[in-house]
């Protein structure tokens, strides 16, 4: 994804609230704790409810998707269908990635 387009999506992620790009951008990486009140596992549910899986899986790596993909988040997505979608995701990144002992 271009610098510039990459920075205007994640503008529009944060649209209601003044948070630099880079601050957001560095929580993504998980180079820091929050970017304003969001933490990484705020943000990345806010990506996931409002965006398709195409612009979540350029934001993130698999592995990190697959550990933010918890059970709890799961359960907190506001739709059924994006918990059904989530969760069959969740699954099949557990079979296809290795877990980190």
């Amino acid at each position: 994804m271009l610098e510039t387009t990459k920075n205007k999506l994640l503008q529009q992620i944060v649209w209601d609230y003044n948070i630099p790009a880079e601050h957001i951008e560095w929580l993504l990486k998980g180079e820091c704790e929050n970017a304003g009140h969001y933490t990484r596992e705020m943000l990345f549910k806010k990506i996931v409810e409002s965006y398709s899986w195409f612009t979540v899986i350029q934001l993130f790596t698999l592995n990190d998707v697959q550990k933010l993909l918890t059970d709890k988040l799961i359960l907190q997505f506001r739709s059924p269908s994006l918990r059904k979608q989530y969760g069959f995701v969740q699954k099949r990144l557990q079979q296809i990635i290795p877990v980190a002992g």
